[in-house]
């Protein structure tokens, strides 16, 4: 089970090859969101998500000679960027499976940085069962996109920036809102603030259809999503909980807040015009809570963590249609 101390000695291993990003506000989103509001610009990271926090993490933990084999992945698009790179960096080869319907730039920036990708459908084919075979096969270490102590840990790098910038802004109290698909990034954040910003709490943000955290939480146990696609937000659609994030956020984490795939364009279009930064469906869909579930949010201040900034041009050209 990931715990502090592991989010800790990842932050060192992180140290020098992960960004700081930054905490942003503006006026005219506060007095949207009817509260003080900031944005943790994850979409600044490294390939463009927090999710090279967790690959890093992941990868620069393996022991050398298990590494020098390298590592497999499978993801929409974010993981995958962030483990190519974390294997490039270690100088490791990568195998990334990734569905055949994931934004093209996506797959197009993994492929550039250096990994061999596996397509496949969704639908009717099993990432897992794919993954599995392919590591046993080739003696690949498989680095799950967020059942994965080494990720949540990496991912839980967030949560300590945070917890340090929101004491250097004097928030004491917030609602912590982050894109949630199967929990690596929400359960880490919410074990860095429960060490070091106790004030602050952490809560999942879904796109409609796909609310399977929300769920979750509501009812106790486990939900699965009935599709496992169909969503603008592609980045956090996953079919289920994972097994070691659950229980976490089920121990920490506020109740789930769920946002339509047009709200996410509009909080993209507010994040363009307001804050000057791009950000993907999957990756607005915190900002679109702050901003469009305000009648859910109690605390005087709110953190949106903005999670990745991927996006393809047409969609990007669409969100805009709904800037001020």
């Amino acid at each position: 089970m990931t715990d502090i101390t592991q989010i800790e000695a990842a932050a060192r291993r992180l140290a020098g090859h992960a960004r700081r990003t930054p905490l942003l506000s503006s006026p005219f989103l506060d007095e949207i969101a009817g509260r003080r509001l900031f944005v943790k610009a994850e979409c600044l990271q490294h390939t463009g998500s927090f999710k090279f926090r967790g690959a890093w993490s992941a990868v620069s933990a393996l022991p050398s000679a298990q590494r020098a084999k390298g590592v497999i992945a499978f993801s929409s698009g974010n993981h995958a960027q962030g483990v190519a790179l974390a294997a490039r960096r270690h100088e490791i080869a990568a195998v990334i499976i990734m569905p055949a319907d994931a934004p093209r730039q996506k797959i197009e920036n993994t492929r550039a940085l250096g990994a061999e990708v596996v397509l496949y459908d969704r639908a009717t084919e099993d990432r897992d069962a794919i993954g599995d075979a392919l590591a046993a096969e080739r003696g690949l270490t498989l680095i799950r996109p967020y059942d994965d102590a080494m990720v949540i840990a990496g991912q839980g790098t967030a949560g300590l920036e945070i917890a340090e910038q929101a004491t250097e802004k004097k928030i004491s109290e917030a609602d912590v809102l982050v894109c949630c698909g199967g929990g690596g990034l929400t359960s880490g954040v919410a074990l860095a603030l429960e060490s070091r910003a106790p004030g602050l709490r952490a809560r999942p943000a879904e796109p409609e259809g796909f609310d399977d955290v929300t769920r979750s939480l509501a009812t106790g146990t486990p939900q699965k999503n009935a599709a496992l696609s169909g969503s603008l937000c592609d980045a956090i659609v996953t079919p289920t909980p994972g097994k070691l994030t659950f229980p976490i956020m089920q121990r920490l984490c506020g109740s789930g807040l769920v946002v339509s795939d047009e709200e996410a364009l509009r909080a993209m279009a507010l994040a363009w015009s307001r804050l000057k930064i791009v950000l993907e469906p999957g990756g607005a869909v915190s900002l679109a809570a702050a901003l469009f579930r305000r009648d859910q949010i109690e605390s005087e201040a709110v953190i949106a963590l903005a999670s990745g900034g991927n996006v393809d041009a047409d969609v990007f050209a669409r969100a805009l249609t709904y800037a001020p």
